[in-house]
């Protein structure tokens, strides 16, 4: 059987199987599952065309880094072939332990328990299956391969990863704030004694690339009606765990949806209940919500119904004496319990270069490395290292 098949890709036309073991992951059902959770959880309520998925992500990461493996071997760096391999099937299965709807459910079906860990829990039940391949992708998702910069591809401030969901995201959102020159950044890439590194002529790229990327959370990620239809979904999650748990509910929602919503489990525990966290997806959520629209319990109506009609809740970016203003006004609108689950508050956080975590050096011709706020001429790109808050409350209109 032919197994080098080749996706006809919107954003970056067609895209080509690397390997045989790449099809048997994508044609794996934990793969195939990444097909019905969206990428942006429920921002298409705000962009209509922002419908794509996890699968389409994880193969345009794949893609990427395909290129970028090309490009580092050109230039004479040593990527043994089997290296390429897992680097390719690293980045394919980075998001597997992502549950519904992504970010907008982070923590929440499962607590305490990233969806990095998930990924590699999947991994790990993968390399049963198909050996040693995948191992070598763990280590490189791990960061415990020798060639670090391997990980940095999948994991870093310009990783395949990052490159892949801003060009793919502005591309479905329709925003064009957040295309990047991702062609130009991949190859002006290089390894410096064991770290990703940009050639001195792809500056002004990667200068694009941290400007687009603070863009995108503002207009897309954190923008105020997609941030507070997340926001809404997960306090209607956490406001079902609270019925289910006190009453024997038998009602149409998928058993392992039932599952999470009635039981805390801590890493051991779940790591047993893998699978049914695996069968988890948009669908499953999706459905309960239509359910609880007839629910008995007022408030859990009232969330499962404002976001299957899309009558979402006011949300107001203020100051943060003013939150605390807003807030007294509301409880005198509101019991203790509809506060809890009907009015929200918080911070949005943005920072889109974090150079105490990872560093994007830049290579001059003389062979010296520079990290690049020191050497940027747009005062700009420097702020982009300071985070940027903004305390919301939201409450229904």
């Amino acid at each position: 059987m032919n197994k080098r098949k080749i996706f006809n890709d919107p954003v970056y036309g067609f895209i080509s199987i690397p390997y045989d073991i790449v099809f048997d992951i994508i044609e794996h059902p934990i793969f195939q599952r990444l097909r019905r959770i969206q990428q942006l959880g429920l921002s298409s309520l705000v962009y209509p065309g922002a419908t794509h998925s996890r699968f389409h992500h994880s193969l345009g990461a794949m893609h990427l880094m395909s290129k970028s493996l090309e490009v580092l071997k050109s230039k004479g760096n040593t990527i043994t072939e089997a290296e390429s391999e897992a680097a390719v099937l690293a980045i394919l299965m980075h998001d597997l332990g992502h549950g519904p709807f992504s970010h907008a459910l982070e923590g929440v079906l499962v607590e305490n328990i990233p969806h990095e860990n998930i990924s590699l829990l999947l991994m790990e039940k993968l390399s049963v299956e198909f050996g040693e391949k995948i191992e070598v992708a763990i280590q490189i998702f791990n960061n415990t391969y020798p060639k670090k910069f391997l990980h940095q591809l999948v994991s870093g401030q310009l990783d395949m990863d990052r490159m892949d969901y801003l060009n793919r995201d502005s591309f479905y959102s329709g925003v064009s704030e957040g295309v990047i020159g991702y062609d130009r950044i991949l190859n002006m890439l290089d390894v410096h004694e064991g770290n990703i590194v940009v050639e001195e002529k792809g500056i002004y790229s990667v200068e694009k690339f941290l400007v687009a990327r603070r863009l995108m959370y503002w207009q897309v990620y954190l923008h105020k009606t997609a941030l507070v239809a997340d926001l809404m979904l997960k306090n209607a999650i956490l406001r079902a765990k609270e019925v289910y748990k006190n009453n024997l509910i038998n009602d149409t929602i998928s058993p392992n949806l039932n599952f999470f919503l009635t039981h805390t489990l801590d890493a051991v525990s779940f790591a047993q209940e893998l699978n049914r966290f695996a069968s988890l997806d948009d669908y499953d959520i999706f459905h309960a919500l239509k359910m609880w629209m007839n629910s008995d319990d007022a408030i859990l109506k009232t969330l499962a119904t404002s976001i299957v009609n899309r009558t979402l809740f006011k949300i107001e970016f203020l100051e943060e004496n003013k939150i605390a203003e807003k807030y007294e006004q509301l409880k005198m609108k509101y019991t203790q319990e509809e506060l809890d689950f009907l009015v929200v508050k918080g911070a949005a956080k943005n920072n889109a270069y974090n150079p105490k975590k990872d560093n994007i050096y830049i290579k001059f011709k003389d062979g010296s490395i520079k990290e690049i706020t020191a050497i940027t001429e747009q005062w700009n790109i420097r702020s982009l290292s300071n985070p940027v808050v903004k305390h919301y409350i939201a409450y229904p209109k």
